[in-house]
């Protein structure tokens, strides 16, 4: 190697170490960006010579980055933080509801809140994106192996339009004590809420009357304006292991006026009421539990007991929004439904390592980065989310520190070659004197 090669590795040295020192400070400056994964220089060498022997070995930095170790998880007071503990990334967009496939990126960084719009967007200005359910909590078929089928995830102005009741069902417990006796006592008086089409809340009341007859009530039932729709009679077991439960229906009386109606099915201990409440009456399928089980109605000696669950609901404004492991967002409406809206992917590649750095701390795919999927979050190997929490970077100071040190040194030796190379230049060129 000749004083002037001594010179050019010398320079490629300063380079490369060049290089390395920035990408450390980099990473120190970063040490607290959400998501963030540290950046590395691997120092290669390299030849003019094609690889032969005559060549002159220098060195370039070959810069990489850390993507496959996590960092340490921040609790938070919002929701709508998400951190992935484990593997996997966040799909996020340039623009809400995006169809350019490559305006699709994939981060880490989950710090997401409404814009004016409602639409989940993170610190660096890009849009969560997710699968949305329809109307009936179904997420319907989706692609998982491409961005189509994913919108952006908004939680602003969305409404529960009302839903009719179709099915309710009779849940509790009737004194034994008060029944056989002479003179019957008063009846039981209660009633449930349920909704009509348009999402107004209706009643349907129930009277239970204890009859002279050991172990056995009549119960009528009448509607939102106390007209009758119709009465049965119950009779329960008293012995034996199905002591309690009901032991057969009878007497079955219609009273409603048409275009109401009752009918009653003894077998199963249901009920089929119809409601003159509209243009198209309203049907109702009311359980009462069937014989010979403890489902729906029974009878204990002890107190009066009785509640009521049914399908339907009135319109309801979104008040919060809550998300688990899975990545499902439900929306929590102010007339006491919950039901998903979204799901959220975790997207998976093959080689993490190949993905191209954007800025804003988010990734794009490439050809190196293998098969790309969008899967459910804490399944096979995809991480789970964590709600109100952050991912930090994962930075390690102390590392960052150690390394400048050592790249300082090696960037002052290759200035002590280049001068010492000068020096050897200038004494060759007094030779002649």
């Amino acid at each position: 190697m000749s004083i002037s090669s001594a010179l050019q590795t010398g320079v490629s040295g300063l380079q490369a170490n060049s290089t390395a020192v920035g990408g450390i400070s980099e990473n120190i400056a970063n040490a607290n960006t959400v998501g963030y994964r540290r950046g590395f220089a691997q120092m290669v060498t390299t030849t003019a010579g094609g690889g032969t022997n005559n060549g002159v070995l220098s060195v370039v930095a070959e810069q990489g980055m850390d993507i496959n170790r996590a960092g340490g998880l921040i609790s938070t007071t919002s929701a709508t933080d998400l951190a992935i503990g484990g593997n996997g990334f966040f799909v996020v967009s340039v623009n809400p509801n995006e169809t350019v496939q490559t305006n699709y990126h994939l981060t880490r960084a989950g710090s997401f809140l409404p814009d004016q719009d409602g639409n989940l967007r993170n610190a660096a200005g890009f849009y969560l994106s997710g699968f949305p359910y329809d109307a009936n909590g179904d997420l319907g078929t989706v692609d998982r192996s491409s961005f189509g089928s994913m919108e952006t995830v908004n939680v602003g102005n969305v409404t529960l339009s009302a839903a009719q009741t179709t099915e309710m069902s009779v849940v509790g417990n009737l004194p034994a004590q008060d029944t056989g006796l002479a003179t019957p006592g008063a009846p039981f008086e209660t009633s449930s809420e349920f909704f009509t089409g348009l999402g107004e809340s209706q009643r349907i009341s129930f009277s239970w009357q204890p009859t002279s007859t050991a172990n056995q009530w009549d119960v009528s039932l009448s509607d939102q304006d106390g007209n009758a729709l119709g009465t049965v009679t119950v009779d329960f077991n008293d012995s034996g292991s199905l002591s309690g439960s009901p032991s057969g229906y009878s007497g079955v009386t219609s009273s409603a006026v048409a275009p109401a109606a009752f009918a009653f099915d003894t077998a199963t201990g249901q009920a089929t009421i119809t409601l003159n409440n509209g243009t198209t009456p309203q049907t109702i399928q009311v359980d009462l539990g069937e014989p010979g089980t403890f489902s729906g109605i029974t009878q204990f000696a002890g107190d009066f007991s009785q509640s009521f669950e049914r399908d339907g609901s009135s319109v309801g404004q979104l008040i919060r929004t809550e998300i688990d492991e899975a990545g499902t967002l439900f929306g929590v409406f102010d007339n006491g439904m919950r039901r998903p809206l979204y799901q959220i992917p975790v997207a998976v590649v093959d080689n993490p390592n190949g993905l191209i750095e954007e800025k804003g701390n988010a990734y794009s795919l490439a050809a190196e980065t293998g098969a790309f999927f969008a899967l459910v979050a804490n399944s096979g190997s995809t991480g789970s989310i964590n709600s109100s929490a952050l991912e930090g970077s994962n930075v390690d100071i102390a590392q960052e520190m150690t390394d400048l040190i050592r790249v300082q040194r090696a960037f002052s030796v290759n200035a002590r070659v280049i001068t010492t190379a000068d020096d050897m230049l200038d004494e060759t060129t007094r030779l002649k004197r």
